[in-house]
């Protein structure tokens, strides 16, 4: 056979076109087959497209589907765009854009970046969510958690109609319900007395959709409510504008009913231990007990506070109120009003998370009032603080100073008593350790029996109950924006009522003026046409980022389905995600959507399960070089680098493309900032220099890579073999182009081991070459169904190396060859599997199966020491005796001419690594 030099832009280009012919070949229809499901997490179509961050999981993914595939699963291996939101939204209002063309040329940009990539995805089945046919079951979903209500009883959601016939029955004294907590007790009676808004009215305090005042995340230059997760410090996530807690008529979600089962879920879930410890953290369960204090000299008046060690009640010098709490007004003695009120202003425009971020800046006021100690009766000064937050417990904090290392710091800053009641740290013990002391009758007994009798003496004097409270928080689900899916709700005498599921999707309308407002006046409500045929008003906020991502994955198993969500049959097949991959920073908020979605379509029959995701994988971050230019404060000058220390400076990121080596193109800078152009540089030696340092991927970085310029220049198939190389999987690596180039080699070393001047061999594979290929066969196989993808690319290049060695050129170790590599070199594989006489492609052939018979050690060969000193090398059966590997030793001759006369005087044998003779 001719040589042949390889030309992977020619070879690529022509396998991406015929896979385009035969994309409609990768059936998903239901089979006999066991199946896999591999899905990446919902890629958001951005202008910037995509850089080699994002390749990373999308390649690992292909891996997985395609490997799956040749082992006899029909796989299932999708890709769309979760296309709504702020990001496209407002790219529109600063272009003059309409967000549907943006959202158009970013999805066709990100496809055809996706299928430069090599992926092997059925683009028939691809969705996206501002598709009507898509979000008409995203507002289906929405009525169904409209018309149902949780059930605690029983532990599940039912249909609202469930509860209006019990209420009509025995009112909802004995209901035990997800609801508000401001949900009035009635008897049948006056329920069946009730007029209708009042009914409607009280059922919207047990939907699982429902609309209610809220204190939400709202951000005025956005004109949007934010989600916790979308909140950074204070500042939204997109644009770090100011966020303020505000009170708003806002739908929400009431995920909070699913709270246990969240938790109690996580133990059958293959997850990386840091997600589901985030998992527990945001849920935030915590046992303990409810305390009422009474308030001194307001007869009748008490604050009840949540504590978790109701033990260290005698060690209490303070009770702490958030400042939202509902009694603070009640509470403030004449003198303390102004302060306190003040106070509350400044702090309840921060955000709950924010509040949380700043527990080192200790703040509070005193109320002027006091509770009492419901054991020793003394006055207890009663504080409005910060860190006592409104939506955990009750809003009010027992201030133990001595067992709590917030409250200790409250105390000492504003020199409140400290009061050592436990003889070692309270935190999270189990009541085996630490007695109480100073504690009248309780003297003496353990933490566990203090904890006890604490908290019976509470109950049986009737201020004190047990209680299990969450951090879980219900999930705004309004946007007071245009770009998003419409919910479908009309509004009757000023009550909201769901569309008729026949008049699904209602669309979002086409307006030319889609601003937001700082007030919170929705684009839509400006339309006289947005109504029902009959007239009532339509709901005007649109639903959030996550509405339409909670439910993908389901889709995807039945997309051109018409009359269902997804069909009976396609979900018992599919029944949901085998292997879920993504970034770690995408997953809180975004899996206890996708689960609470899941878990109420399973209570309401259309699912068998009620988990989404069986397995998941969080990819590491691909981190790139970002240059830096220092500026010193206040000023428009910049200094070189090396005078950085002499000054006070603050850094700004610059475009790698105007640095070379470390020296800034200034002439380039000024040309992409003009606002640079009267700047003043310092300079060093002549030139100014930049600093440098590798973090995440990022465009305001300014420091991605564009996947398409490394497929220019080096390859598709070289840059997937690279990026699984990096290192594994999981960690976070940086990005060096210069490193691709050892693959670049490498491939043409492959290459040319199927281009020898001879033709390739029918001949019977030497024990050797077997060895070699199934030894390569075991450690791919292992390493993908590892997920360790970077140790199956150096098993391959072992393998390539040792068979250029052999010489080898032989067609029944070569097509195995071909196999084990086609996952991460698709369009190479393509092109040899051909070359070696295959009519079909190369993912219908069987993913081989190493044979152990060639694996076994039937010779091992030993390095000789002479007095420590390597002289030579002897190859023994693996079998050997001590006594043979002596003789054979003994019997080489560069060891007789070493030893001349001379016999051992020792002769040590380490099995499997050295023989070594001292004389």
């Amino acid at each position: 056979m001719a040589q042949s030099s390889y030309d992977f832009q020619k070879i690529e280009k022509k396998w991406r076109q015929r896979w385009r012919k035969q994309s409609h070949k990768i059936s998903h229809n239901i089979t006999q087959k066991p199946k896999f499901y591999v899905l990446d997490m919902f890629p958001y179509p951005s202008g910037s497209g995509l850089h080699v961050g994002h390749a990373l999981g999308y390649v690992a993914t292909d891996i997985v589907a395609r490997y799956k595939r040749s082992k006899g699963y029909h796989v299932l291996h999708p890709m769309g765009f979760d296309a709504f939101g702020l990001p496209t939204e407002q790219f529109a209002i600063e272009t003059g854009k309409h967000p549907a063309q943006v959202t158009e040329t970013n999805i066709k940009n990100y496809t055809e970046q996706l299928k430069q990539l090599g992926l092997y995805i059925n683009w028939e089945r691809s969705i996206r969510t501002t598709d009507p046919a898509y979000y008409r079951w995203t507002q289906w979903i929405f009525i169904q958690l409209f018309k149902s209500w949780y059930n605690k009883a029983k532990d599940t959601a039912e249909s609202i109609d469930v509860l209006v016939q019990t209420f009509a029955i025995q009112g909802n004294k004995d209901v035990e319900a997800a609801c508000d907590a401001d949900t009035p007790q009635f008897s049948a009676t006056q329920w069946q007395d009730l007029p209708e808004n009042e009914k409607q009215a009280i059922l919207l305090k047990y939907r699982l959709a429902y609309l209610a005042e809220t204190k939400v995340n709202w951000c005025p230059a956005l004109g949007t409510v934010l989600a916790n997760e979308e909140v950074k410090g204070g500042f939204s996530e997109r644009g770090t504008h100011p966020v303020v807690r505000k009170k708003m008529l806002q739908w929400s979600l009431r995920t909070t009913a699913y709270a246990e089962r969240f938790l109690v879920g996580l133990d059958n879930l293959a997850w990386p231990k840091p997600i589901k410890e985030m998992q527990h953290h945001w849920i935030g369960k915590s046992v303990g007990v409810e305390i009422d204090f009474d308030v001194q000299s307001q007869a009748g008046l008490a604050v009840t506070a949540f504590t978790t060690h109701p033990e260290t009640v005698f060690g209490m010098t303070y009770l702490a109120l958030a400042p939202e709490h509902p009694l603070v007004d009640q509470l403030c003695t004449a003198e303390q009003r102004a302060t306190v009120q003040a106070y509350c202003t400044r702090v309840q425009k921060d955000t709950e998370r924010t509040r949380m971020q700043q527990l080192e800046d200790v703040t509070g006021v005193f109320t002027g009032a006091h509770v009492l100690h419901p054991f020793t009766g003394q006055p207890i000064p009663i504080w409005v603080t910060a860190y006592a937050l409104p939506d955990y417990g009750t809003g009010a904090v027992m201030g133990v100073p001595a067992h709590d290392e917030r409250d200790h710091a409250f105390a000492k800053h504003f020199e409140l008593p400290i009061l050592q009641v436990i003889t070692s740290s309270c935190g999270e013990d189990n009541g085996s350790e630490g007695k109480l002391q100073n504690a009248d009758f309780l003297d003496g007994l353990s933490v566990a029996e203090a904890r006890h009798d604490i908290t019976k003496h509470l109950k049986d004097a009737g201020i004190g109950r047990n209680k299990v409270y969450y951090k879980l928080r219900d999930a705004a689900f309004g946007r007071w924006r245009y770009w998003g899916e419409p919910i479908p709700i009309y509004y009757k005498e000023g009550m909201p009522y769901p569309l008729e599921e026949k008049e699904l999707p209602l669309k979002l309308p086409e307006i030319a003026d889609y601003q937001p407002n700082a007030d919170g006046i929705s684009p839509l409500e400006h339309l006289e046409t947005w109504e029902t045929p009959e007239g009532h008003p339509l709901e005007c906020s649109t639903m959030p980022a996550y509405a339409g991502s909670s439910w993908y994955f389901l889709r995807y198993m039945d997309p051109h389905n018409t009359k269902e969500l997804v069909g009976e049959e396609a979900q018992r097949y599919w029944q949901a995600v085998d292997l879920y991959v993504g970034g770690a920073e995408h997953t809180t908020g975004h899996l206890l959507y996708a689960r609470f979605c899941s878990m109420f379509l399973y209570d309401l029959g259309y699912l068998d399960r009620p988990e989404p995701f069986v397995h998941l994988l969080n990819q590491g971050m691909i981190q790139g070089r970002s240059h830096l230019i220092h500026r010193i404060k206040g000023t428009q000058k910049f200094v070189s680098y090396g005078l950085r220390q002499a000054y006070d400076t603050v850094t700004t990121h610059i475009p790698s493309r105007l640095v070379k080596g470390q020296t800034v193109d200034l002439d380039a800078l000024k040309a992409w900032r003009p606002d640079l152009s009267d700047a003043v540089f310092l300079l060093e030696e002549g030139q100014y220099l930049c600093d440098s340092e590798i973090e995440k991927m990022s465009k305001s970085k300014y420091n991605t890579v564009n996947p398409s310029d490394v497929i220019e220049e080096h390859g598709t198939d070289a840059l997937r073999l690279y990026l699984m190389f990096l290192g594994p999987i999981t960690h976070s690596k940086p990005w060096c182009t210069r490193g691709i180039e050892g693959i670049a080699r490498f491939m043409k070393k492959l290459w040319k081991l199927f281009h020898h001047d001879e033709s390739m061999s029918k001949q019977e594979p030497t024990h050797e070459e077997w060895q070699v290929i199934h030894g390569a066969i075991r450690q791919v196989t292992q390493a993908i169904e590892s997920h360790a993808f970077n140790t199956a690319v150096s098993a391959l290049m072992v393998c390539t190396n040792r068979l250029s060695a052999l010489h080898c050129n032989k067609h029944a170790v070569l097509t195995l060859l071909v196999c084990i590599i086609a996952p991460f070199a698709p369009h190479m594989a393509e092109e040899l599997w051909e070359l070696l006489g295959n009519k079909e492609s190369v993912v219908e052939a069987e993913f081989p199966v190493h044979d152990e018979a060639y694996l076994k050690v039937t010779k091992i060969t030993y390095p000789v020491a002479i007095n420590g000193k390597t002289r030579t090398l002897i190859t023994v059966p693996a079998d050997a005796s001590r006594e043979d590997m002596e003789s054979t030793a003994l019997a080489d001759a560069k060891v007789q001419k070493w030893l001349k006369e001379d016999t051992p005087q020792k002769i040590f044998i380490v099995p499997g690594k050295m023989i070594n003779l001292v004389i």
